[in-house]
């Protein structure tokens, strides 16, 4: 078994749109949106290990955000694949250098869940197929399978049927205020639109989508509307999944570092390009 170490990517992700089309009898919300993949995202780190013990080493610049401990997804991946294994002995030595915010529906902890499984299926050589990690992934959270298939793509389902596009070259500034937005607060306020008609991806070209969580979000999350406020001096801003991050597209990097140089004290910012596809490489450090 290789003991390499492996260096990789956990992307973050925006919802380009997300459209409320139902409600389940299990209570799970049926959705759309489209999934656009991004060059920045959290930096993680595996190696092997001393026999059954799993360790997250988080390094100091993620300091300013709270990672849960006791229901960790990137803990909660890897004990998953020793139980499917059915190997205990497995260990591993795992390094994050978050850089995705916490809450801000940007998909940090799914896109390191979804590293997760991938890195330590090639490290411990367990030989899942990429369909099997996607079940294990669908467990941990809805947006995991997207990370693992590593592609943009049309989402429907409770965002679990997937679709990759290929989508046109854009830059992104992403804004995040000081707020963590509960997902779960948002989908139970009896304010929230659930009957959003199906769209076709020719509709999202001509501006016929929206985030149906946005209006909730900000009547709950002053901050969240401060941000949108702020944002949409400049341009179109929208906010991106039920998180606290609000967005805005640009044809190219410059345009958007220039709004950016601009951020007040309050909001925090980067800027990022669109990818249609994640090259998880498993290259050896």
């Amino acid at each position: 078994m290789s003991a390499a170490p492996l260096k990789l990517l956990a992307p973050a992700k925006l919802n380009l749109f997300l459209h409320v089309t139902g409600r389940r009898d299990d209570g799970y919300h049926q959705l759309q949106t489209l999934f656009q993949l991004l060059d920045y995202g959290d930096l993680l780190e595996f190696e092997t290990a001393d026999p059954g013990i799993i360790s997250l080493h988080i390094h100091a610049q993620a300091a300013p955000f709270s990672i849960p401990m006791d229901n960790n997804l990137i803990i909660a991946a890897a004990n998953r694949l020793t139980a499917e294994a059915d190997r205990p002995d497995l260990g591993a030595r795992i390094s994050l250098d978050k850089r995705i915010p916490v809450g801000a529906g940007l998909g940090g902890g799914s896109a390191d869940a979804a590293i997760t499984l991938l890195a330590l299926n090639q490290l411990w050589q367990l030989q899942l197929s990429k369909q099997k990690l996607c079940e294990i992934g669908i467990e941990l959270g809805a947006d995991v399978p997207v990370f693992i298939q590593g592609k943009s793509a049309w989402a429907e389902g409770i965002g679990d049927r997937l679709q990759a596009v290929e989508l046109g070259d854009s830059w992104y500034l992403v804004v995040t205020p000081d707020c963590v937005v509960s997902t779960a607060e948002i989908f139970c306020d009896e304010q929230l639109t659930r009957n959003s008609p199906a769209i076709k991806m020719a509709d999202f070209l001509a501006g016929r989508a929206r985030n149906d969580c946005e209006s909730v979000t900000r009547r709950r999350y002053p901050q969240v509307d401060a941000a949108l406020n702020w944002l949409g001096q400049f341009t179109a801003a929208r906010m991106t999944g039920t998180g606290c991050a609000v967005f805005a597209s640009f044809t190219d990097a410059a345009s958007a570092n220039a709004i950016l140089h601009k951020l007040p004290d309050y909001l925090k910012g980067f800027v990022a390009k669109g990818i249609n596809s994640l090259e998880h490489g498993f290259n050896e450090a």
